[in-house]
């Protein structure tokens, strides 16, 4: 700029008003953007969250400059030096942060709030705050009237059965609500499955096994109209439903038996919780009594062994026995048991607010640590046996081990009567002092000292009668422990205070908070327990308890009887088991979902019945045969206009291998077993082979849910078929297809392994005959007759391995039955 405009420059800016009246247009003008394009996006899209008062979550407020320039818990909203690089343009671009959370603003507000903090964020004339909420709905906090209205927060109502227009398709409830939606967008059901489809079908689904050729025979030439029915009780009775089952939910506690991280230890009798799981399926428990054991098995008033065992669940997360920072580590086990209750048994990401309000849902960082509370008394995971384990024994076990104890006392005190001359003599060649340590020490320990003597001092009769002697205080059988289960144990009945851990950091504790219950459910704040002096617990378990399992409580039947839908169709009325938050899907059949809820709970929230009446129904029958109309409309399937089509689940296909070779060892319960698994696999541990046992034979041809689950080592097959997810809770397995699969059935040895166990079954049967044989493998493995034409491409394959390879044909026998074990259709649940 030259002198002269400089000297213009400063005459104007010294004549009286000139420059005020610059600064007062440009106040004008800021204030009309803010107001016109700029308030409205905030107070539409901001404000809920971050409108100042308890609306305040993650400390940000919007509601003015200052308090934007001040930021939150992430710092400053805005940089004025650099606005490009501030937080909330980072947020509402979805660069990192993400907001509103509800989804991303169209381009137009995100130029408009750009723009405004490109200019300084101004909020208008003289930076007037905004209004403030009105009264009532300062009243309501952070969560509003719309939250609470979401669909899953509202109270279970049985609705009236829709009416439709083929009602002869109409076996139960459950097909009219299915039709009724098919209807509206002018679709029809897919006809009936073959019987031969259906009675394979409700095999692998309530046992997880598939029927023998002579179950299928005999249901399909059963004409009676309860032959179906009859079937679906026999195999509800069948104590390999548990088993199935049972399955189900170890996957959604994440059940595991070993610790993870580097050493991952053997959780000790952890497989008492598994078996607890499987009789409480077969035994039809209820369901709320079912949780109820789990999360305060120890608190109630009718305690049993059985209770007891069932607290396990809060011991099945994994644990670091060697953490950096030991206070967060504490947090995080905490964080895990916390988290799979919500998610297993409310359908809630409560832990989604652990650090900060929760982003999705209307769920404030305070209701995460006031649902911690509950927990807080736990005496954490440790290898000190009376932080975990309980001892379960009946008075009668007790009896008998103290009548064990006592005899072989009385067997060690004879001998040790017996043996103390001979003793007498080795002792006096020891010197002081060390002479009466082991006087005074135990049987053991003078054992060690006195065993390598007895040969140098004594003299041959002494000798005699002191090997003797030992040999029969050696052949003393032990006397067993007494039962012990891995269970929940507390500090005793005064629990620790609880506090908002600012960030989610232990080290920074905020606000004191009493046990509470999620604010957006409406309930009643829960009283706080005050147990007596002698207590065991805080009895705030039980508390958190009876309000989960209350037929009040929106959330808990809808999300059981949905994970049965699940298992049942292959996915949820609400695709997201875990989630039926914001986040989460929506059901495709509300009105459903909730006459599934009311018919369990006025049922006795019992699932057998539940089983019964899906699968007595029309649309469990449906064949999964395609139509291009419907596909073009509903490719996923979202009507459920058809049965989808699945694939085994990992435990299955094993099973179901054992089951057809005949190999299959049907015994139930006790300590899991070891599969062998190659060197190769072991290799890949930190200590290659550590912890992982041999078991017998015998053993390891029984069902699957029995492996011992260790997990840094997941025995391969299972691994390759999508075995659940250990650490953390598993709604949902995913049936992925991978390179590995095939090379694990075409090479692996458990697959050659089960073919010539199925190979030497059906010799066995049939001998040489050929095509007998090949009809029955076929048999075997597709739960129906073949027909001629698959036969004689059988017996082409057999006389090709043997004519063009020149394989022998024991080994083309063989090659044919792992053949069979890899077709689609025994791998496949039409």
């Amino acid at each position: 700029m030259t002198r002269l405009g400089c000297l213009v420059v400063l005459s104007l800016s010294l004549v009286p008003g000139v420059g005020r009246g610059q600064d007062e247009a440009a106040e004008t003008d800021r204030s009309r953007f803010f107001e016109a394009s700029v308030r409205p996006i905030l107070e539409q899209h901001c404000l809920r969250c971050h409108g100042g008062g308890e609306r305040t979550r993650g400390g940000l407020d919007l509601t003015s400059r200052s308090t934007l320039l001040k930021g939150g818990d992430l710092g400053p909203a805005v940089d004025l030096e650099a606005p490009g690089e501030s937080l909330l343009i980072e947020a509402i671009t979805y660069s990192g942060l993400e907001m509103p959370p509800t989804g991303k603003l169209d381009d137009e507000a995100i130029a408009v709030l750009t723009d405004w903090v490109n200019r300084g964020a101004h909020f208008g004339g003289d930076e007037a705050e905004m209004p403030a909420p009105d009264a009532e709905e300062e009243d309501e906090g952070a969560i509003s009237d719309e939250d609470r209205r979401f669909w899953s927060f509202q109270p279970v109502r049985r609705p009236e059965s829709p009416a439709v227009g083929r009602s002869e398709w109409v076996r139960h409830p459950i097909d009219a609500f299915i039709l009724d939606r098919l209807e509206e967008e002018g679709l029809s059901p897919a006809p009936e499955a073959s019987r031969t489809i259906l009675i394979r079908r409700l095999s692998y689904d309530l046992t997880g096994l598939p029927p023998t050729p002579e179950e299928v025979e005999a249901f399909v030439d059963d004409e009676s109209p309860d032959a179906y029915e009859a079937l679906v009780d026999r195999l509800l009775d069948s104590p390999h439903y548990g088993e199935r089952w049972g399955r189900h939910w170890l996957d959604v506690v994440r059940y595991a038996e070993s610790n993870s991280f580097e050493r991952d230890n053997t959780k000790p009798n952890a497989w008492r919780y598994r078996d607890y799981v499987i009789t409480s399926f077969n035994d039809d428990k209820p369901y709320d009594r079912f949780l109820l054991e789990q999360l305060a098995g120890d608190e109630l008033d009718d305690v049993t062994a059985e209770s007891i065992v069932a607290t396990g669940f809060y011991r099945l997360g994994a644990w670091d026995d060697e953490p950096t920072d030991p206070p967060q580590a504490r947090f995080d086990e905490l964080d895990d048991i916390l988290s799979t209750t919500s998610q297993a048994m409310l359908g809630l990401t409560i832990n989604c607010a652990r650090c900060h309000d929760h982003k999705i849902d209307p769920i404030p960082q305070r209701d995460y640590y006031r649902f911690l509370a509950f927990f807080h008394n736990l005496k954490p995971y440790s290898y000190d046996e009376d932080h975990i384990l309980t001892e379960i024994a009946s008075d009668e076990q007790r009896e008998a081990h103290d009548r064990a104890v006592a005899e072989r006392s009385r067997r060690e005190a004879a001998i040790e009567r017996d043996l103390a001359p001979i003793e007498a003599k080795l002792l006096a060649t020891v010197p002081e002092p060390r002479r009466s340590k082991l006087r005074d020490g135990s049987f053991d320990e003078r054992r060690h000292v006195l065993d390598g003597m007895a040969e140098r001092e004594l003299d041959p009769e002494d000798l005699a009668s002191y090997r003797d002697l030992i040999g029969r205080w050696r052949a003393i059988p032990p006397v067993p422990p007494l039962p012990m289960a891995l269970s929940a144990r507390e500090h005793g009945p005064r629990a620790p205070e609880t506090t908002i851990m600012i960030r989610g950091s232990a080290h920074a504790p905020g606000e004191v908070v009493q046990p509470g219950f999620p604010e957006v459910l409406g309930t009643a704040e829960p009283p706080v327990p005050t147990p007596s002096a002698d207590a065991q617990s805080s009895g705030r378990r039980r508390v958190l308890a009876e309000w989960i399992v209350s037929p009040e409580n929106p959330l808990t039947a809808r999300v059981a009887v949905n994970r049965v839908w699940h298992y049942h169709f292959g996915r949820g009325i609400v695709r997201s088991p875990n989630d039926f938050g914001f986040q989460g899907e929506e059901p495709t059949h509300p009105e459903l979902l909730d006459w599934l809820a009311a018919e369990f709970i006025e049922n006795g929230w019992r699932f057998k019945p539940l089983h019964k009446q899906i699968v007595m129904s029309s649309t469990y029958r449906m064949s999964s045969r395609g139509d291009p109309e419907a596909l073009a409309s509903d490719p996923e399937n979202d009507l459920f206009w058809r049965f989808n089509l699945r694939r085994l689940s990992a435990e299955e296909f094993r099973d179901a291998m054992l089951a057809v070779t005949g190999t299959l060892n049907p015994k139930m319960g006790g300590p899991s077993f070891y599969p062998d698994i190659q060197e190769a696999y072991l290799a890949g541990q930190s200590r290659p082979g550590a912890g992982w046992g041999r078991s017998s034979a015998e053993e390891q041809a029984r069902r699957s849910v029995y492996i011992y689950i260790k997990r840094s080592l997941v025995t391969p097959i299972l691994a390759s078929f999508d075995a659940a997810d250990t650490d953390f809770s598993c709604p949902v397995r995913f049936a992925t297809t991978q390179p590995t699969q095939a090379l694990s059935t075409l090479n692996g040895p458990l697959l050659h392994e089960q073919a010539q166990a199925l190979s030497d079954r059906v010799r066995r049967e049939l001998g040489d005959d050929r095509e007998g044989g090949i009809r029955r493998v076929l048999e075997l493995v597709t739960s129906r007759s073949p027909s001629a034409e698959e036969v004689e491409r059988g017996i082409a394959l057999l006389d090709e391995l043997r004519d063009e390879h020149g394989v022998d044909d024991e080994r083309a026998f063989h090659l044919f039955c792992l053949m069979a074990l890899n077709l689609n259709e025994f791998l496949y649940l039409d």
